[in-house]
């Protein structure tokens, strides 16, 4: 079971970690500076794939671009609708390094080079062009994070199935860095205070403007010292904090809004995927309950291969 859920401590690649985090930013800030927007910002977002993660099609002009991190040879791949491709090598550099040498590979392809150079919700941000500090790039870790995120994509998706009304996709947000999974009450929410660093107010409130149960799965970072599943709901109801969820290793992080679940007590159970979706359906109950959703129309059973919904 540990060559599926293997493990992944954060301290040890938190420098790799962050590196990846600000290399994703800056494909993530180039897909969407070409694709027009979605609603909760659905359009700028990265998807697990068998070798890594990608941009979908980007349609740039009279050309389309797709964006690869092939995290198992590590390397990137701009591949072209003309049949053009180019790889850069992913290993130690700066920011502001892969920042030139991605603008370089899409301009040599004929596509639009014109993107937003800062990143998004994270403190104090450095423009990627100036964004010298050396980083390194620890492979091993990175694969292993990649073998996690996909037994992760693998169980919410199974998770997602179990819901009639508006689902998003199963998705990574390079803002934050989360794999993640929303459902949708169907009523709109109370206005978002915003305030979340570097990302404008309209964005997040865009974001949250209809009622939500989400659940997530970060790798570490953000304050949080180790990888966990986490889930929340906006607006939260009252005594959202107080329910009992499961497993018993989940509690609530008042400093966050939020249930925790460390990815360790999921690795580490006899049965990794039920102990993963008891967390995601106990919290999501939680929040439905207290929030007063209509799940008679909203919930159903699992999806399985081949079976049509009964309607």
């Amino acid at each position: 079971m540990s060559d599926r859920w293997p493990d992944i401590p954060y301290e040890p690649w938190q420098e790799t970690s962050e590196a990846l985090h600000q290399w994703l930013q800056v494909v993530g800030k180039y897909r969407l500076a070409y694709t027009p927007w979605v609603n909760h910002s659905w359009h700028a977002t990265l998807y697990l794939n068998a070798r890594g993660l990608d941009t979908s099609v980007i349609h740039c002009g009279d050309k389309s671009v797709q964006i690869l991190f092939d995290l198992i040879d590590h390397r990137l791949v701009c591949a072209a609708s003309d049949g053009q491709s180019r790889t850069l090598a992913l290993g130690s550099m700066s920011v502001a390094a892969f920042h030139e040498q991605f603008r370089s590979l899409v301009d040599d392809l004929g596509v639009g080079i014109d993107f937003d150079g800062a990143p998004n919700e994270v403190p104090d941000p450095i423009p990627f062009a100036d964004n010298e500090a050396p980083r390194p790039y620890d492979a091993d870790a990175v694969h292993r994070f990649w073998v996690a995120m996909m037994q992760v994509d693998r169980v919410f998706k199974r998770f997602r199935t179990g819901f009639l009304g508006k689902v998003s996709p199963v998705h990574l947000f390079w803002g934050s860095f989360d794999l993640a999974v929303t459902r949708f009450a169907g009523r709109t929410a109370p206005r978002h205070p915003g305030g979340v660093p570097a990302l404008p107010d309209e964005v997040t409130r865009e974001a949250y403007s209809h009622e939500v149960s989400s659940a997530g799965f970060w790798g570490g970072g953000g304050g949080l010292g180790f990888p966990a599943f986490y889930s929340y709901a906006y607006p939260t109801p009252e005594g959202f904090a107080d329910q009992a969820v499961t497993p018993g290793e989940a509690y609530f992080e008042a400093s966050l809004g939020e249930y925790l679940l460390p990815y360790d007590a999921v690795r580490n159970a006899k049965d990794p995927d039920e102990t993963l979706l008891g967390f995601l359906q106990s919290t999501y109950e939680a929040a439905a309950r207290l929030g007063d959703w209509d799940r008679d129309a909203l919930d159903c059973p699992l999806g399985v291969p081949r079976a049509p919904r009964v309607v």
